[in-house]
């Protein structure tokens, strides 16, 4: 027997049942079967007592006898109960939808052991369909008993918590032949680490609780570890093998803008940040930066900024974003901060008319034009750079692979990449998924901003949020209603636009409303923002479509109906629509009476911080690495023990740890690393071709 052995040839399984198995489970060798862990343990070892029992406890083993059994009829519902007494007090058992013979197999008076989940009800402990012992047939039981991940499929089949444990146990005996050591000494020296071997046996039968721990924590160490080796020699073959154009002068275009037409002083985290970038661009190897910001954090200018230094080096840069209003605000931006200078924008859309579109290639082939700004269609074929030196790309998460693949082929030699995101990422997210990029933070607001005031309001309290929108407007401000839906559902008694723009003109007739919906064309569209932008308009009702893109600073108010029905990601952006002026902004959180745990969780965090990075950490929590990714469906979380959540320390542990070792010996060459190189070629090669390490 090895790894690669088929499970139809482990004792206990067999054709029929390994087939079962792997449509069920996708378990189809023995390595497979290895890691399946159990996502829990029994603990038979203790023995507890009525008296002593607390809520805190899921799962307990008593000993005592059963003095009564009855069966008791509550309209069509019949169960059986039963009293069981040991020396300190009395418990009651509870079975549904019980056979005949249930009853009939209940030992009286008879020393017993049962052993099940709790329950409590008026301080009174009871314990639904308990497992029961005689004490004469009990086994000493010293180790914790695994529970395997299970269905209702297999267990019709005979594979239930009997079958798993038993054909575990037949190949634990393997494990001296089959687990071979992964890391080096050192490293479980410093760690205090059991052994590999000694981890398999104990995260299946672990002795007590201390071994199941140290076996858990080894395995969470491992998984983190190689991940982040994988990423961090991705990041090294980048750096060693990627050509890039170097950007040596910091000149007049630059120098010019920055001294006469920047509109406000930078923070200290955007000159930071440009630092980060200027140091990358410098040498001659390709950038691969991500640039986190929060809304309104200054992304756009640094991105400018950056696009000056690639003009000053003579070379075109290109912004991507992916939806058409949002392209349109970085042009808008872009050309209004630029428009005392001679640097050449233009901007490149679906509705751009072919007329347009021509000269637009014309430019930019002959290198009249400096920046593009535009939207999926900058990667069409007809779209040639004269010489395009920087590619950066707005909300990355929206652009497939080959997509971006096809902007860093716009060059013979490919452009620097900046990737920006207005999206917090948790940061046990970025450590992990994004170590093959260099990370940059703006984590510093404008000065002078202020923090945008969010309440929570019930539908009671609509006439008072009513009136307060009247004030603001009265005082010059606009207002918008963001909505979940465009038309009523039939299932959900979701708040929909149509009801609302209805209900929003009946209550602001004096008012100019405008609407906004992601079924619009593109040209009404655009027609409806700049009415809403230019302030003929006072009030825009909407769906999520200005979730990113819509910049109005006099908008002062966000009224998102329904929010409950939006996740935390979602509100936080919305709430980025305003607070983009001088005044004070407000976001007004309308919800029903009823909420779920994670709805008040989501409400409450965003009331309390305007923060986008604890607003993510809240987030995952609630939805999991893989919504937050957008990788649920695509497996490239298949953790089976990490935890991106609670996992902070050996995430960032193993990162330090990996970038300590690469830096001394990049090649994983010396003896005491070869261990981890010769593991790692061994599984994880096939997903890392571009590894220079074999």
């Amino acid at each position: 027997m090895n790894l690669e052995t088929p499970i139809e040839f482990v004792k206990g399984i067999g054709s029929e049942r390994a087939k079962l198995i792997k449509n069920v489970l996708g378990i189809s060798t023995v390595d497979d079967l290895l890691n399946f862990y159990p996502i829990r343990y029994l603990d038979k070892s203790k023995i507890f007592t009525i008296s002593n029992l607390q809520e805190s406890n899921v799962e307990v083993q008593l000993k005592g006898k059963i003095t009564a059994v009855q069966e008791i009829q509550n309209g069509k519902i019949k169960r059986l109960s039963a009293k069981f007494n040991d020396h300190t007090g009395t418990m009651d058992l509870v079975w549904f939808q019980y056979s005949k013979w249930l009853k009939e197999q209940i030992p009286i008076n008879r020393e017993i052991y049962i052993f099940g989940k709790i329950n409590v009800f008026n301080n009174q402990f009871s314990m639904p369909h308990p497992e029961i012992e005689a004490e004469e047939n009990k086994e000493t039981e010293t180790r914790l008993k695994p529970i395997y991940p299970s269905s209702e499929k297999l267990s019709k089949r005979g594979l239930n918590q009997k079958f798993f444990p038993n054909v575990l146990k037949n190949i634990c005996k393997e494990i001296p032949n089959l687990i071979q050591e992964n890391l080096p000494d050192y490293m479980i020296r410093h760690y205090h680490f059991l052994s590999r071997q000694h981890t398999f046996l104990n995260i299946h039968f672990p002795k007590d609780q201390q071994h199941f721990e140290k076996a858990d924590n080894r395995l969470r160490f491992e998984e983190s570890f190689f991940f982040q080796l994988g990423y961090a020699l991705k990041k090294l073959h980048h750096k060693t093998q990627s050509i890039g154009n170097p950007f040596p002068i910091v000149g007049d275009h630059f120098t010019r803008f920055y001294e006469n037409h920047l509109p406000f002083d930078l923070t200290g985290a955007q000159k930071r940040v440009l630092k980060e970038i200027r140091m990358d661009m410098k040498k001659p190897i390709q950038m691969n930066r991500l640039l986190q910001g929060d809304v309104g954090s200054g992304k756009t200018m640094v991105a400018l900024l950056t696009m000056l230094i690639a003009l000053d080096n003579g070379f075109q840069s290109c912004l991507m974003a992916p939806t058409e209003i949002l392209a349109q605000q970085h042009y808008n931006g872009i050309k209004d901060l630029l428009k005392d200078t001679e640097i050449k924008v233009s901007l490149l859309t679906g509705s751009v008319k072919a007329s347009a579109r021509k000269i637009i290639h014309e430019e930019l082939e002959n290198g009249e034009l400096s920046i593009l700004v535009g939207t999926h269609a900058v990667l069409e074929d007809k779209v040639k750079f004269k010489n395009l030196g920087l590619a950066i790309i707005d909300e990355q998460h929206r652009f497939g692979v080959a997509q971006r693949a096809k902007l860093w082929a716009k060059n013979k030699i490919p452009p620097h990449i900046l990737v920006m995101t207005a999206t917090p990422i948790p940061r046990t997210l970025a450590m992990s998924f994004y170590s093959d990029l260099d990370v940059s933070v703006i984590d510093e607001m404008p000065v002078g901003r202020k923090a945008i005031i969010t309440a929570h309001r019930r539908e009671k309290d609509r006439a008072y949020v009513y009136n307060f929108c009247h004030e603001e407007i009265r005082k010059g401000r606009q207002i918008y209603f963001v909505y979940p839906l465009i038309e009523e559902s039939e299932t959900l008694d979701y708040k929909n636009l149509m009801e609302g723009l209805e209900h929003v003109m009946d209550n602001f007739s004096n008012y100019n409303v405008t609407m906004l919906h992601g079924k619009m064309k593109p040209d009404e569209k655009d027609a409806a923002m700049n009415y809403f932008a230019s302030g003929k308009s006072q009030i825009m009702v909407a769906t999520t479509v200005i979730e990113v893109g819509v910049n109005v600073p006099n908008a002062s108010v966000m009224v998102i109906e329904s929010a409950e029905r939006f996740g935390l990601s979602q509100l936080h952006q919305l709430r980025g629509r305003v607070g983009r002026g001088a005044e004070q902004s407000y976001c007004i959180l309308m919800t029903s009476d009823k909420l779920s745990s994670d709805s008040r969780t989501r409400i409450k965090t965003m009331v309390e911080t305007n923060d986008g990075f604890k607003i993510s950490e809240v987030d995952m929590q609630l939805r999991g690495p893989g919504d937050i990714l957008g990788t649920q469906q695509s497996g490239v979380i298949d953790f089976k023990r990490l935890d991106l959540v609670n996992d902070s320390q050996i995430i960032k542990n193993t990162k330090s740890l990996v970038e300590k070792i690469l830096e001394a010996d990049p090649y994983l060459s010396r003896a005491d690393n070869q261990i981890i190189r010769n593991y790692y070629l061994q599984n994880y090669k096939g997903k890392n071709k571009w590894s220079k390490i074999s």
